[in-house]
């Protein structure tokens, strides 16, 4: 108990984590009664909230997003399974990836040439993939959930001076005090994240699932040491910055499920625009605050470059987020619409329009293209059915 408690306490050293001659005590919850400080021990709600959120998430998922789903029309179904195949689905629960050794092992142990073999594997990739109505509905939640979020936190910082002169962060600190609706906006904020980190496991994969699983461990480490520091103020600023893109970006993804495509277009152009508005105008302006003007008003001390760092790093983050942006921008205004998802799975997807133009096999083994009824091969007409993601 010893060693636990003395690595305890180098840990939550004061010279770590507060400003010089300043103590845990002074900032105690109930120290003072001009004052009503952070208190660390409330970091455990996010985590029963963020357990209620996700049943919440379900509930309005099943019934209530899924049935607009379906009035709109969005599938619910995946494409036909493969021909059964003892041989090759025992070698796919062994392997989902298809090599080219086994290619050439497995046609020694089937009737079939390697481009059926692969054909069949594109099939059964398929079948562990999220119908449409799925990621509809993963991205009509997150919508709801912005939304509410950046209306909430509107109405909760507009009456904050911090809002309106980042100055005032500094001001004062660490004898903060922090508002109910402060408390409830941070702690509501904390759950999602949580709920988002544990559901990110049994979502939709990405192909930038490390890239946003490191976002959200840094977003949560970034609240939690804020509030510990009593540095709520700033943290609530980035809150409020984050939100208001993701609102426009779902909104894009869910007309394009919906296939309103022109729609979808719009919206994305104006997601373009409040991303880097936000993300690389607004929220540096913050780091310049946290950076310049902090050190100017009050002393420095390590946990102040950690969390100033942190912000950097999820600076760094939207910067290559940005980049991707750009990509479909410029390959949007080319083609003359949004198409694809830069945040969909990294395997192949099966459209409809592949259904009509699946290999014919020859006599000799060997399939060939059946073109579609518009005279076109399936690979030129497949479109997915995500729109293009920053995140």
């Amino acid at each position: 108990m010893e060693i636990v408690r003395a690595v305890s306490d180098t840990f939550w050293s004061t010279r770590v984590w507060l400003p010089p001659n300043i103590t845990w005590e002074d900032i105690r919850p109930g120290v003072r009664a001009d004052v009503n400080h952070a208190d660390y021990r409330h970091l455990i709600y996010p985590i029963p909230l963020a357990a209620v959120i996700i049943v919440l998430r379900w509930i309005i998922e099943r019934y209530w997003i899924a049935p607009v789903g379906k009035a709109l029309g969005i599938k619910s179904t995946g494409p036909k399974p493969p021909k059964p195949n003892k041989v090759l689905e025992a070698a796919y629960n062994v392997n989902a990836r298809l090599s080219h050794k086994t290619t050439m092992r497995l046609m020694k142990q089937v009737d079939l040439s390697e481009r059926q073999i692969e054909y069949w594997w594109r099939r059964r990739r398929a079948q562990d993939k999220p119908t449409t109505l799925v990621k509809f509905c993963e991205t009509s939640w997150r919508c709801i959930y912005y939304t509410y979020s950046f209306i909430f936190g509107s109405i909760v910082m507009w009456d904050k001076p911090w809002l309106w002169d980042i100055k005032q962060c500094w001001y004062g600190y660490p004898h903060q005090s922090v508002t109910n609706d402060i408390w409830w906006y941070y702690m509501i904020s904390m759950a999602f994240y949580w709920s988002l980190t544990a559901s990110q496991f049994y979502d939709v994969k990405r192909k930038d699932f490390w890239q946003m699983f490191a976002h959200h461990m840094i977003t949560i480490l970034l609240m939690a040491l804020s509030w510990v520091c009593n540095l709520h103020r700033v943290g609530s600023l980035v809150l409020l910055v984050h939100d208001c893109a993701d609102i426009f970006l779902e909104s894009a993804k869910l007309t394009k499920y919906a296939q309103y495509q022109k729609v979808c277009d719009t919206i994305f152009a104006i997601f373009t625009v409040v991303w880097i508005v936000t993300r690389l105008m607004l929220y540096p302006r913050i780091i310049y605050s946290s950076s310049v003007e902090a050190p100017q008003i009050l002393p420095m001390f390590p946990a102040y470059y950690i969390f100033n760092t942190l912000l950097i790093l999820l600076l760094v983050l939207h910067i290559c987020w940005t980049y991707l942006i750009v990509q479909i921008a410029v390959k949007a205004i080319k083609s003359g619409q949004m198409e694809g998802d830069v945040r969909s799975s990294s395997s192949e997807e099966i459209s409809d329009s592949s259904e009509n133009s699946r290999p014919v096999l020859t006599n000799g083994g060997t399939p060939k293209k059946q073109p579609s009824k518009n005279g076109t091969t399936a690979a030129a007409n497949s479109v997915s059915a995500s729109p293009k993601k920053k995140q």
